[in-house]
């Protein structure tokens, strides 16, 4: 082949090439990333991965109703500010002063399906029963991270310890030995404020005389139990009462009997339906006129005192309402503390961890508290906030002798406060002061200290 033609033949070829390369190369426009790939809007990234759930913290209590379930509610919603990520579970169950709820509690850990924390009252409660279950965390490093050693009453920490590590967080301090009269049912009848037990009884009678048929009102078994309680401090005056529940005292003194058969004087000056009521129900019976006295925790004050809207009755102190320390129990203070704790096994255990935060802060607590009904556990706390009668209590818990609880778990453990429950129960029906002091005296060797 002549030169010339040769370089033509073969710059032919190449072009020839070239074309066929091109014919088989996809164009941009062509490109599976261009063409085949999901649109934005079903990008594998958005429809295919898992959705993140929203974090939870699960609180259980059994404040549902009053200044319990205000106080609460308050807290909430700093919660709510603080933690919008974190949904509050409110997982409050009423009913029994806390009975119904431990109930639906004790199912739950039994079934290691615990809630991230819970309620409970300071004391054997805690201690004896859920502690002694190896059911919560100690919280010694809660503590020394918020100064809480030194914000917590002293005489606070050991009832909420054990071998010297805390287990739960106080959110209030609350007194049992209240009695709440209707002063213009008193200045109605002409009758004066008791100022000891005798002119207590002396002032039932005279009610009772004049037409009003049941002047103290009295609700549901827990509540005649703590009434039981007051009298007992009254009776026996408080360092007996403590000395019973600690096993140096017997339970067979005649100051235990005598308590028993005033309370059921005092019995008989209630209202016949008590088994059906709240306390709520009983305290409302106050505030209408309807009865004159009954022996309340001061968180009836939230619910004398509290808005309205809140589902309280909104009354003015010193007016509508007014209180005294149980008749022949003054001076001293029979307090219980709503705490609450970190559960072994809790879900979601730092979002507990937040909580217990929370509870224990200055700013949670005077949150709560003013519509609670309590005074703070802090010893910081901004007075300015409570109301009259919060500020007396305040007062009292700085001087007075201070008692544990029976009904709201300081003194005695679950087991034993139910057995006494039980007893008192059948108490209120034959009304054999001798028989339930026998059952005091036998309950005590089976649960309490009296081994």
């Amino acid at each position: 082949m002549p030169k010339k033609l040769y370089f033509v033949f073969a710059a032919l070829l190449v072009a020839a090439m070239v074309l066929s390369a091109c014919a088989k190369t996809p164009v941009a426009t062509e490109a599976p990333a261009a063409t085949e790939a999901p649109a934005a809007t079903e990008a594998p990234a958005a429809t295919e991965a898992p959705a993140v759930e929203k974090q939870q913290l699960e609180v259980f209590s059994w404040w549902t109703g009053g200044g319990e379930a205000a106080g609460l509610e308050a807290m909430i919603a700093i919660w709510n500010e603080m933690y919008p990520d974190i949904e509050f579970v409110n997982a409050a169950v009423a009913g029994g002063a806390g009975s119904n709820a431990k109930a639906v509690l004790a199912t739950r850990l039994a079934a290691s399906d615990p809630p991230d924390s819970f309620q409970g009252h300071a004391g054997q409660e805690m201690i004896g029963t859920y502690v002694t279950a190896g059911q919560l965390e100690p919280l010694d490093d809660l503590y020394a991270a918020n100064g809480w050693y030194d914000v917590f009453p002293a005489t606070l920490i050991p009832l909420i310890s054990q071998d010297g590590h805390p287990y739960s967080v106080p959110v209030n301090i609350h007194r049992a030995n209240v009695l709440w009269y209707n002063p213009k049912v008193l200045a109605q009848y002409n009758v004066e404020v008791p100022t000891d037990f005798a002119s207590w009884l002396t002032a039932l009678e005279a009610l009772k005389t004049a037409g009003m048929e049941a002047p103290l009102a009295l609700g549901e078994n827990w509540t005649e139990v703590q009434l039981w309680e007051t009298v007992l401090i009254a009776d026996a005056g408080a360092d007996m009462y403590t000395k019973l529940w600690n096993g140096e005292a017997d339970w067979n003194d005649p100051a235990v009997l005598k308590s028993i058969e005033d309370t059921a004087t005092l019995l008989g000056y209630a209202n016949s339906d008590f088994a059906t009521l709240t306390w709520q129900d009983a305290s409302k019976l106050v505030a209408d006129g309807d009865a004159a006295f009954n022996v309340m925790g001061d968180w009836a004050d939230g619910y004398f005192y509290g808005t309205v809207e809140g589902g309280n009755l909104g009354l003015t102190p010193l007016t509508d309402y007014a209180w005294m320390p149980v008749p022949g129990t003054q001076g001293v203070y029979d307090f219980l503390s709503d705490s609450f704790n970190l559960p072994v096994g809790a879900k979601n255990r730092d979002a507990a961890l937040k909580w217990l935060t929370l509870c224990g802060s200055k700013e949670g607590q005077d949150a709560f508290n003013p519509v609670k009904g309590s005074i703070p556990a802090r010893s910081d706390a901004d007075k300015s906030l409570y109301n009259v009668y919060l500020q007396s209590a305040m007062e009292d818990w700085s001087k007075d002798t201070v008692v544990g609880s029976l009904w709201h778990g300081v003194v005695a453990n679950d087991t034993w406060k139910n057995q006494i429950a039980t007893d008192f129960g059948a108490f209120v029906l034959d009304k054999d002061a001798a028989k339930f002091q026998a059952a005091m005296v036998a309950s005590c060797a089976s649960f309490g200290p009296c081994k």
